[in-house]
C-alpha cells in the first residue's frame, strides 16, 4: 500500500460523522421558521404590553374619569358619583320630543379587556401550528437530517470501497424517496397557508376595531351620568344628570393607533412569509448533490412550488446547526 491511499485513508475515516443523537436533537430543532416566531412575538406581545400599561393606569389612578356634581355635594357623595358614573358608564340624554334617552359607553371600559382577548386571537394561529404541525414537522426533519448524515458517511465508505478496489455497496434512495413523497404532500404548507390567513384575518378584525374605538373616543370623551339612584335615589335636590368626562381617553388613543399602526406594517411582512412559498428554496439543500449516487434535487423537475418539500427546505435551513455533514460537504462543494 502506498503512502498516498494510506494517506487518503486516513482523511476518509476522519471525515466520517459519529452515529447522529437521535431524540436528542427533537427537543432543539427549530420548529418555527425565523421570521413566523418574530411575527408571533410582535403581535401577540404587543397587546399585552399595551394591556398592562392600561391596567397598571387604571389601578393607579382608579376610575378614568371625573365628574363634575354640585358644589354642597359632600366629599362622599362626589366620590359616590365617580364610582356609580364609572361603573353604570352610560350616556343620558333628552331627545327632541323630551324623552329620555340611554347609550352604553362600555367600549371604553372594555378596551383594556379587547386588548387582552387580540393577544389570545393572535397566539391562536400558532397554537393550532404547535398542536397540530410541529409533531409532524418534527419527526420529518429528524428523519431527513438524520439521513443527510448517514448519506455522508455511505459516500465516505464508498470512497474508502473504491480505494480499496472492492464490491461498492449499493446506495438506497430512501432519502430521495421520502423527499419525493413529500413533494406529493400539502399538510405543511396548508397549515402555513392557514397561519398566515388567520393571522391577516385577526388583524383585520383587530385594525377595524381599534379604528371604531378610537373615532368613538374622539367624538365622544364626555358624557351625562344619570345620578338620582342609590344613596342618592331620595334626594330631590340631587339633578337627575351629572356631566363627567373621560380623562383616559387620550392614552387609550395613543394605544390604539400604536397597536393598529404596528398591525398594518406587521400585515406586509406576513404576506411576503406566505409569497415566498411560491417560490422553490433549492440553494441549500443542492449542495448535497456533490456526494456520489445521491439526487435530491438537481435531476428532478419539481413542477409547483406549494407542497411540502418546499416547507421541508425551509426547516431544513432554519436547523443547519444540527446538520453535522453540511460543513464538510459545504467544504467540498466549494
Amino acid at each position: 500500500m502506498s503512502i498516498a491511499q494510506a494517506a487518503a485513508r486516513a482523511m476518509l475515516s476522519d471525515a466520517l460523522l459519529p452515529d447522529g443523537a437521535g431524540l436528542q436533537r427533537l427537543g432543539h430543532l427549530e420548529l418555527e421558521l425565523p421570521l413566523d416566531r418574530v411575527i408571533k412575538f410582535v403581535s401577540v406581545g404587543l397587546p399585552l404590553l399595551l394591556v398592562c400599561l392600561a391596567f397598571a393606569r387604571e389601578i393607579s389612578l382608579g376610575p378614568q374619569i371625573s365628574c363634575f356634581p354640585p358644589s354642597n355635594f359632600t366629599i362622599k357623595q362626589a366620590s359616590y358619583v365617580d364610582t356609580y358614573c364609572w361603573d353604570s358608564l352610560m350616556h343620558h340624554e333628552f331627545d327632541g320630543d323630551g324623552n329620555f334617552e340611554e347609550r352604553s359607553l362600555w367600549v371604553h371600559k372594555m378596551f383594556p379587556y379587547s386588548l387582552l382577548a387580540m393577544a389570545v386571537l393572535m397566539y391562536l394561529p400558532a397554537l393550532i401550528w404547535r398542536q397540530l404541525v410541529m409533531p409532524t414537522l418534527a419527526s420529518d426533519l429528524l428523519f431527513i437530517i438524520d439521513e443527510l448524515d448517514k448519506s455522508y458517511n455511505r459516500s465516505i465508505r464508498l470512497a474508502q470501497s473504491i480505494l480499496d478496489m472492492q464490491t461498492c455497496q449499493t446506495l438506497y434512495p430512501l432519502l430521495e424517496r421520502y423527499l419525493q413523497c413529500k413533494q406529493s404532500s400539502y399538510f405543511l404548507v396548508s397549515m402555513l397557508f392557514l397561519r398566515g390567513f388567520l393571522l391577516l384575518t385577526f388583524m383585520t378584525a383587530a385594525c377595524l376595531y381599534l379604528a371604531y374605538f378610537h373615532l368613538s373616543a374622539f367624538l365622544q370623551d364626555e358624557f351625562s351620568c344619570f345620578v338620582r339612584t342609590g344613596m342618592l335615589r331620595d334626594q330631590s335636590w340631587v339633578p337627575e344628570l351629572v356631566q363627567c368626562k373621560m380623562i383616559g381617553q387620550l392614552v387609550f388613543q395613543v394605544i390604539s393607533v400604536a397597536n393598529g399602526a404596528i398591525y398594518v406594517l406587521l400585515a406586509p411582512i406576513v404576506l411576503f412569509s406566505l409569497v415566498r412559498l411560491f417560490v422553490w428554496d433549492t440553494s441549500f439543500i443542492s449542495i448535497y448533490d456533490v456526494l456520489p449516487a445521491l439526487d435530491l434535487i438537481n435531476r428532478r423537475r419539481l413542477g409547483c412550488p406549494l407542497n411540502d418539500l418546499n416547507v421541508l427546505l425551509l426547516f431544513l435551513r432554519a436547523n443547519v446547526a444540527h446538520l453535522k455533514s453540511y460543513g464538510q460537504v459545504r467544504a467540498q462543494a466549494y
